[in-house]
Order: structure tokens, then sequence, then C-alpha cells
């Protein structure tokens, strides 16, 4: 009887109530790690149309100087401005040699691929590919062989094909 009543004293807990909580720990845990990934993919496309903003700007002011946009026809190689262009790495300054329009050229924070510039002079698009395949602007296109889901372009007027 008295080892009963000692039993029954005891503080502590059960093994089921044991696993109960570890349970609970693990799903809040796999919850949290995924809401923190998607969160991460939001920050990388923020930053991804933060750099072609800013890269369409720098494209504007050497637009209003020069009355054309830099040219990317020289696939694989710098052009004028001192940017790799469609398929390559970014570095660099955007220059035309006496103007800074952009310090530093920007890059996707994944670099794969890297953003995407075309231009024939008078209209310019520029590419990336986003995560989030969620995103409302998310679109379907082609630069250099690449596929990208995401472009920011000219203000200009698109220039229209000829058949």
């Amino acid at each position: 009887m008295y080892n009963t009543l000692k039993m029954k004293n005891k503080k502590g807990f059960t093994l089921v109530e044991l696993l109960v909580v570890m349970a609970i720990i693990s799903i809040l845990t796999i919850l949290s790690v995924a809401n923190f990934r998607n969160v991460q993919i939001k920050a990388r496309d923020a930053q991804r149309k933060s750099d072609l903003s800013q890269l369409q700007k720098a494209l504007e002011l050497y637009f209003n100087d020069h009355g054309t946009y830099p040219d990317s026809s020289v696939n694989g190689e710098v052009n004028t401005f001192g940017w790799k262009v469609p398929g390559t790495t970014s570095g660099g300054n955007f220059t035309d040699g006496n103007t800074v329009y952009l310090k530093e050229m920007v890059g996707d924070p994944s670099a794969n691929p890297n953003y995407c510039y075309t231009s024939d002079g008078t209209y310019y698009v520029v590419y990336a590919r986003l995560e989030n395949i969620n995103d409302p602007k998310i679109g379907s296109y082609t630069c250099n062989g690449e596929s990208y889901n995401y472009e920011a372009s000219s203000p200009n007027p698109e220039p229209e094909s000829t058949p």
C-alpha cells in the first residue's frame, strides 16, 4: 500500500504526453521551415524586380543622352556600355565612357540563369526568371535560347515586326 501511494505522488509526464508534445513541436518546425523558404523565394524575386527596375532607369538615362538604347546584337561579348549581353554574367559599370549610368551592373541573386538583355537600339527587353510561379506577372519568354518568366521592357512602343 505504501508503494502505491508513493507512486501516485510522483510528478512527471507519461510517455504518451511526451510523444504528443514532440509531435506538435515537429509539426510547428516543419511549417516554420516551409514558410521561411517561401519568404526567401519572395525576397529573391523582389530583388530581381528591383534590379530590373534600376536597370530600366539607367537605360532610360542612357537613351536620353544618346537617343538610342545600347545594342545587344553582339552575343556574349561586352557591348558599348560595359555589360555582358544575353546568357553571360553581369559585371562592371553601365557607362558610355563619360557618364556612369549604373555603378555596378546587377545580376540575378541565384545567377541561374542570369538576366538577359536584348535591344535593337529603339526598344529593349530585360528578362529574369522568378522562382514564385504564383506571381501575377509571370509569363513565358525566350532570350538567347534560355527560358524566362518575367520581363521588363522599354516604355517606348515596341517596333512592329515586318513579315
